[in-house]
């Protein structure tokens, strides 16, 4: 498993921590799974925006 050491707001920090809690509740391991599935969902819509990107330049000057 790999590790990341991240500074974040503080303010940042308590909103995430808050959702992860009503969402997951308190166990533990919850918050390693929300930054889970945050960063896969962000890695996501990146990969789809590249793809748009790569589409669009394609379709310059045709038509």
């Amino acid at each position: 498993m790999g590790k990341l050491v991240i500074t974040i707001p503080d303010e940042l920090e308590q909103e995430f921590r808050d959702a992860v809690y009503r969402r997951y509740g308190m166990k533990r391991g919850n918050l390693t799974r929300a930054v889970i599935e945050a960063l896969e969902q962000w890695i996501s819509t990146v990969r789809e925006e590249i793809e748009h990107q790569k589409d669009s330049k394609l379709n310059v000057g045709r038509g």
